[in-house]
C-alpha cells in the first residue's frame, strides 16, 4: 500500500520537528521544507534534521518559502497528498523589532504554499495560526466563534492574514483547509526565545530571568507532544463544504461558504506564570534570580483555550499538566547542554 506523502514546512522547528516524528512513527512519508534562518542557534535545528533524516520515509530541502522556483520544484517532485503549513517567522517580541521579516514569510511564503496547495489539488491543507490573533479580546476562554479582529502584533496580524487567506483558497478552489491557534507550546527540544528555555538557561547559570508584568500573567501551557497528536488527528478530519448554515452544528467554526474551519490546540488550563517559574525551579532545585518588569509592548496579560471543538472533531484532547511537561523540558535541556 503505498504511504501517503506530508510536505511539513518549518520541519526543523520545534514543533515541526516533533510532528514529522510522529508521522514517520505512524507511516506516512514526510518530506521537510526548511529555511534553516538564524532566529536563533541553527545548531538546535540541524540536529533535529539529522535525526528525521535516520529515518528513511524523511526527506527534506533547504530554502526560504518566499524562493517561488525552489518552492515549487520540491512541491512537484514530491507531489504531496497533505501539507502542513508550520514554517514562519515566529515571536511576538522580534517582530518589534524587524516586521519585514513577517511579511516576506509568514504572508508571502505562505501564499507560496497555498499555490502549491491548489496546483496539487491536496487532501487536506492545514496552517498553523497562533492564539495571538485574539489579540485584545479578554472574555475567555477563547472560542473560534469569537470574532478576532483586534491584532496587537505584526506577527499576529500575519497570522490573522493567513486564516483570511486560506478560508478565499478554500472557497475559490474546494482545497480542504484548516487552520490551527496554537497556545503557548513547550516541551523538549524547545526554542531558545521562549520563556522556558531562557528562564531554564537563567536559573541554571544564575543570572536574573525577566517576568513581565511584575508575574500578573496566565498563559495555556500546551505540551509539544500533545499538541502534534492533535495535528496528527486533525489531519483526517478535512473539512467539508456545507449545503447550507443549517448543516453547521453550534459550536462548529465551519465556514458556510467553504470546506474550511479553525481549531483551538490547548491545554484548556490557564496558569499563573509564576507558578510556571516555581515548576522550574522545583526541576531544577535552583530558585530564580527574578527581574520584575512592566508589560511588554504588544504582550497579552492572558490566553486560555476552550478545545471543545478540537475535542469534538478527533476525541482528542491535551492534557498534560504543566510540572511534568517542565520535568520533561529540564531533562532534556540537562542532557542536551550537558548541565
Amino acid at each position: 500500500m503505498r504511504k501517503r506523502k506530508v510536505l511539513v514546512t518549518g520541519s526543523a522547528g520545534f514543533i515541526g520537528y516533533h510532528l514529522s516524528k510522529l508521522l514517520l512513527e505512524e507511516g506516512f512519508r514526510v518530506h521537510g521544507f526548511d529555511g534553516m534562518t538564524d532566529y536563533y542557534d541553527v545548531t538546535l535545528k540541524q540536529r533535529r534534521h539529522q535525526m528525521l533524516l535516520q529515518n528513511e520515509s524523511f526527506s527534506a530541502t533547504e530554502g526560504m518559502l518566499e524562493n517561488l522556483e525552489l518552492f515549487d520544484q520540491m512541491a512537484d517532485d514530491f507531489a504531496p497528498d497533505i501539507i502542513v503549513h508550520l514554517a514562519a517567522q515566529a515571536g511576538v517580541r522580534y517582530s518589534l523589532e524587524n516586521p519585514r521579516a513577517y511579511i516576506d514569510s509568514n504572508v508571502v511564503g505562505t501564499f507560496n504554499v497555498m499555490e502549491a496547495a491548489r496546483r496539487h489539488e491536496v487532501e487536506h491543507l492545514l496552517m498553523a495560526s497562533t492564539s495571538s490573533v485574539y489579540g485584545a479580546n479578554d472574555e475567555m476562554p477563547f472560542t473560534e466563534m469569537e470574532k478576532a479582529d483586534n491584532q496587537l502584533t505584526i506577527y499576529a496580524a500575519t497570522k490573522k492574514a493567513n486564516e483570511s487567506m486560506a478560508h478565499s483558497y478554500a472557497h475559490l478552489w474546494n482545497i480542504p483547509s484548516t487552520m490551527f491557534r496554537f497556545f503557548t507550546v513547550y516541551g523538549p527540544w524547545g526554542r531558545p526565545d521562549m520563556a522556558l528555555f531562557k528562564f531554564t538557561k537563567g536559573i541554571i547559570e544564575g543570572t536574573p530571568i525577566d517576568i513581565y508584568n511584575n508575574g500578573d500573567m496566565f498563559r495555556d501551557f500546551t505540551y509539544v507532544e500533545d499538541l502534534v497528536r492533535g495535528i496528527r488527528l486533525l489531519i483526517d478530519e478535512p473539512p467539508v463544504r456545507p449545503d447550507s448554515k443549517d448543516d453547521i452544528e453550534e459550536g462548529d467554526s465551519l465556514s458556510p461558504a467553504a470546506p474550511y474551519r479553525v481549531v483551538n490546540v490547548g491545554n484548556s488550563d490557564k496558569v499563573r506564570l509564576l507558578d510556571f517559574v516555581e515548576a522550574i525551579e522545583d526541576a531544577l532545585g535552583k530558585k530564580a534570580v527574578r527581574n520584575y518588569m512592566e508589560m511588554q509592548k504588544g504582550d497579552v496579560p492572558a490566553t486560555w483555550a476552550d478545545a471543545t471543538l478540537l475535542q469534538r472533531l478527533t476525541g482528542y484532547r491535551p492534557a498534560t499538566d504543566f510540572r511534568d511537561g517542565v520535568n520533561s523540558f529540564v531533562a532534556w535541556y540537562r542532557d542536551y547542554y550537558k548541565v
